[in-house]
């Protein structure tokens, strides 16, 4: 069944993504929205950025407000963290799995690239 929602939500809907907030999916899981692509007809229709096919971006990185941009970046270095932690546990596997003593050749190089060269 087809659901009717108010002008009032779907703006809410758009500035919250828009602000970064969540995601266009993350908003259809989050409030129940029906339809793969409502949210993002509701982008195109009240939004502020191109959400147009061949473009498919938010706003340019320039037009980026502070507190967007302090989101963004809040994001990418959780993804980082979540990264490295991923590769320190597969190291630690290789190690125990495997008996290479990577961690400690990798550690020896890092030691060494911080050390002051001789002349």
């Amino acid at each position: 069944t087809q659901r009717d929602y108010s002008l009032a939500f779907k703006l809410s809907v758009v500035e919250q993504v828009e602000k970064g907030d969540m995601t266009y999916k993350q908003a259809q899981r989050i409030y129940g929205i029906q339809g793969r692509s409502t949210v993002l007809v509701w982008l195109r229709k009240h939004g502020r950025s191109d959400w147009s096919p061949q473009g498919m971006s938010t706003m340019p990185r320039s037009a980026e407000t502070p507190a967007q941009t302090i989101k963004r970046l809040e994001r990418e270095l959780e993804d980082e963290r979540l990264r490295n932690l991923l590769l320190n546990e597969m190291v630690d596997i290789i190690d125990a799995e495997h008996g290479t003593g990577l961690r400690k050749k990798l550690e020896a190089k890092e030691r060494d690239a911080f050390r002051p060269k001789a002349k």
